[in-house]
């Protein structure tokens, strides 16, 4: 995955995509001792980044893989993402989400035209699935983050953000599946001379924090974290790029994501996702480390219950 590779995914998909706003507070920029750029991918179509890897996967598909349309497996926001992008394309969109799926996740892929099939929610369950609609259909699978037309896309918001911010320091990002900041690390790679990324994950799901560690694939050996995003694992195409050009991961408690999310809510008055509050949490933890600091943060999503806040 080339730097051309990045600017033209990004010419390809600006139609369909918003360049979502950079925000900053000065009370946050205070509070850490530092300056803050969040990306506010909350304002993307769909509610989050996701739309972005979405779009070009199904642009770099052949006409004939087109025509008989796309299948994943996804518990929400890659499931609303890949929705809408095959309804802007006119493209037919079979969603494999699990059983325990919110009702508020499965109203919006209906709403942008996916065909929902519900499936056990168990990882093997939902690819067993997903793989019987591709043998049915001819539908080709499209992973929601080991893939790497979706990872180059995922890539643009760090590109936006680094094309209005060109001297960031550093680049905060949630870390589930590794998509997002598979394609971040590369964006800094390429559009940066000194800008670092690095991650926030949930000690609940520290799947990520530990392959680091071990430099091979690790599974999560619990899942109950509030980040609900983020209770997937890495994938062959992703790890290698976070290996080679991610920092650092770190880790925060329950207490501290909803600590972060709620304190966006309130002095920046825009609503954040768990998952999008981890890579802030991250920073109000070890802010002592990066005083006087220019930091970029991609805020995931917004794609949250307002009947069930944890604050």
């Amino acid at each position: 995955m080339t730097k051309e590779d990045l600017t033209d995914c990004y010419n390809r998909i600006r139609p369909y995509i918003h360049n979502t706003p950079i925000l900053t507070s000065n009370l946050i920029n205070t509070l850490v001792g530092a300056e803050l750029y969040f990306k506010c991918e909350n304002f993307q179509r769909a509610g989050a980044y996701k739309i972005r890897g979405a779009t070009n996967a199904i642009m770099q598909l052949s006409k004939a893989q087109q025509q008989n349309g796309v299948v994943t497996h996804s518990s929400g926001n890659f499931a609303q993402a890949l929705s809408l992008a095959a309804k802007s394309l006119n493209i037919k969109a079979y969603i494999v989400m699990p059983s325990n799926s919110p009702q508020v996740k499965k109203n919006a892929v209906l709403e942008y035209g996916g065909e929902i099939v519900e499936c056990e929610p168990t990882i093997e369950a939902r690819q067993k699935t997903a793989d019987q609609i591709a043998n049915r259909t001819g539908a080709t699978f499209i992973h929601p983050s080991n893939n790497p037309n979706v990872i180059i896309g995922q890539g643009t918001a760090g590109l936006e953000l680094l094309n209005e911010h060109s001297n960031l320091d550093y680049i905060f990002c949630p870390i589930g599946g590794g998509g997002l900041i598979a394609g971040t690390a590369l964006a800094a790679n390429y559009f940066s001379d000194q800008c670092k990324v690095i991650g926030g994950e949930p000690l609940e799901a520290d799947d990520a924090y530990r392959s680091f560690i071990s430099g091979k694939i690790e599974s999560n050996l619990t899942t109950n974290t509030i980040a609900d995003g983020l209770r997937t694992q890495l994938g062959s195409y992703n790890f290698p790029i976070i290996k080679a050009h991610v920092k650092q991961i770190i880790r925060v408690n329950e207490t501290e994501i909803v600590d972060a999310m709620q304190l966006i809510w309130e002095r920046m008055k825009i609503i954040i996702e768990p998952s999008s509050a981890v890579a802030f949490a991250a920073i109000l933890k070890e802010k002592d480390n990066f005083k006087q600091q220019k930091i970029g943060v991609i805020v995931s999503g917004g794609n949250v219950d307002v009947n069930n806040l944890p604050f």
